[in-house]
């Protein structure tokens, strides 16, 4: 009998899966770079045992992937210029957002002759869009975030620049959206991804190295870029 983990999986099937990451992602048992990459790796899979692995330390595991059904809110809706808002502000100096963090309200950035970088790869976002009104008046305000989630920005630059260089986002809307309004005079805001910037230092998934036992990348041997780096093999932004 044939092993019914080396099966070819359905675009329903794959799709099943996009969905439970969504939800897990809700619930703050993954970041907003772990569904990005795992969502990529899900978009990759081949077979049912791939697609099993992806999930495997989420609720539910080893369990048949439920049909597919219309996308859930990512919790509160986007906040509107009038909402509660997190600000991060600074003059002269320098505020920085990294690391593990919640997102449920909009944010707010001000720099005025200093710098403000939020970096959004491991946080815990709770909304469908992420809404960010980010001023540079003489300074500048970075956002970093995972390659392959979708950005929006707009705004107004003046004797300065706003600009985003993130690489392509996998098929389908399975990641919150990034929105971001800017508002610039004589400085920079600048939206980047893990790509352009530092790589986090993260620990080897127990998911990851099954992924690579299943698709037989061994230590030493030549590869590709993998569905868990972020970034895309498919664009170059550093021109």
């Amino acid at each position: 009998m044939s092993d019914p983990g080396a099966m070819r999986i359905s675009d329903a099937e794959r799709e099943a899966t996009v969905e439970r990451l969504r939800v897990a992602s809700v619930e703050g048992r993954l970041t907003l770079g772990e569904l990005t990459e795992r969502t990529e790796a899900a978009y990759t899979a081949v077979t049912q045992a791939e697609l099993a692995v992806i999930t495997s330390d989420l609720p539910g595991a080893g369990q048949a992937a439920p049909a597919p059904v219309p996308a859930p809110s990512y919790g509160p809706r986007e906040q509107g210029p009038g909402g509660v808002r997190k600000w991060f502000v600074a003059v002269m100096s320098e505020s920085k957002r990294r690391g593990k963090w919640r997102i449920d309200q909009g944010l707010s950035a001000v720099a005025v002759m200093g710098g403000v970088v939020l970096d959004l790869r491991e946080a815990e976002v709770r909304t469908n869009v992420v809404d960010i009104v980010a001023t540079a008046v003489m300074g500048e305000v970075k956002i970093i975030v995972p390659d392959g989630v979708d950005v929006e920005l707009d705004g107004i630059a003046v004797m300065g620049e706003k600009k985003v260089k993130v690489g392509d986002a996998p098929p389908g809307p399975n990641a919150p959206l990034i929105r971001v309004k800017a508002y610039v005079l004589m400085g920079d805001v600048k939206v980047i991804g893990n790509s352009r910037t530092k790589p986090l230092k993260k620990q080897w998934a127990a998911w990851r190295e099954q992924w690579r036992e299943m698709r037989g990348e061994l230590p030493g041997e030549p590869r590709g870029p993998q569905p868990w780096q972020y970034g895309s093999p498919h664009r170059d932004d550093r021109r």
